[in-house]
């Protein structure tokens, strides 16, 4: 089997060229080469291939049949190797059968995917998107390092310099009781709040969320009846019991238990919690990839994606 690491592709055009002009001068200039580098080329294509390949006859060079056998595979292979290369520069979704991949947590799965999938559809219908999840913040830079997945939303992970990152969108906290709670006909008192009964999401099973840290603050500490993974049971469970819940504003739309709830402001100060894609960056100047986060950007935001280390 003929070694490949000896094998210089300039060889390969040169004869690719020679195939086609059947001269070497018009070869070299097809090729932006000299008549002595030209043949030079065929001495060594001559010496690695054990073939005269070509020789002179009275309308200029003729191909030998080993020429022959070689001129098309080695033309396909020419093809696909430029084929391969102009992909890495541009890129066009409404023809590219690509294959994307993004890691999403439970919030931006139920508020963006729907959309990102209807744009998709519409404007690079060959594409297909591999969605996978993940809790913790820190689980987002481990995929992305793993190459696991191509670019993530959620909460922003522990910073990391290869790890480039653009903000989306804020979501504030809202606390939600059942439309007919006693406590839904008045503002909420910070002495109302802490007599409730309470429903923390916690994806992390952590008994202590960002409203206990804010009390806590203040030397105040609320009753939990119920502790849960899952962000988008706490509608529904808020909706049919006596409990309050302090969720994301954004969750109760996509839950579909917005009718059944009344929405409050906290009584406390919470910062609302940012989202932001991330992504690893050797994948930075990928075209397809490239496109796709500037799609998903521009579902938030005006401008092209903003990177920070």
């Amino acid at each position: 089997m003929m070694d490949l690491h000896g094998i210089d592709l300039n060889l390969l055009v040169a004869f690719d060229a020679l195939i086609a002009e059947r001269s070497v001068t018009r070869a070299g200039t097809r090729i932006g080469r000299t008549q002595p580098a030209m043949s030079a080329a065929l001495s060594r294509l001559r010496a690695l291939l054990q073939d005269e390949l070509f020789v002179r006859g009275p309308n200029g060079l003729q191909p030998t049949p080993r020429a022959l056998d070689l001129a098309q595979p080695i033309s396909h292979a020419l093809a696909e190797i430029q084929r391969t290369l102009e992909f890495t520069q541009a890129f066009d979704p409404s023809t590219s059968t690509a294959s994307l991949s993004i890691g999403l947590s439970d919030h931006p799965t139920f508020r963006f995917l729907p959309r990102l999938v209807a744009m998709l559809r519409e404007t690079a219908p060959g594409i297909t998107l591999e969605v996978r999840n993940f809790t913790d913040r820190d689980d987002a830079v481990a995929m992305l390092d793993a190459g696991e997945v191509d670019m993530t939303i959620g909460v922003p992970p522990t910073p990391a310099g290869r790890i480039l990152s653009a903000p989306l969108f804020d979501e504030r906290f809202v606390c939600i009781l059942r439309k007919d709670h006693p406590a839904a006909s008045q503002d909420l008192s910070l002495e109302t709040f802490l007599s409730l009964s309470h429903l923390l999401v916690s994806p992390e099973n952590d008994r202590f969320g960002v409203v206990d840290a804010a009390l806590a603050k203040q030397g105040l500490k609320r009753r939990l009846a119920l502790t849960l993974p899952h962000l988008y049971a706490a509608p529904a469970l808020a909706a049919s019991s006596d409990m309050i819940a302090t969720i994301l504003e954004g969750v109760i739309e996509a839950s579909g238990q917005a009718e059944h709830l009344c929405v409050k402001k906290p009584p406390i100060q919470l910062d609302p919690v940012s989202f932001t894609l991330s992504w690893h960056r050797r994948n930075d100047t990928h075209p397809a990839q490239r496109w796709f986060r500037d799609c998903i950007t521009g579902m938030f935001t005006q401008g092209p994606a903003r990177k920070s280390d």
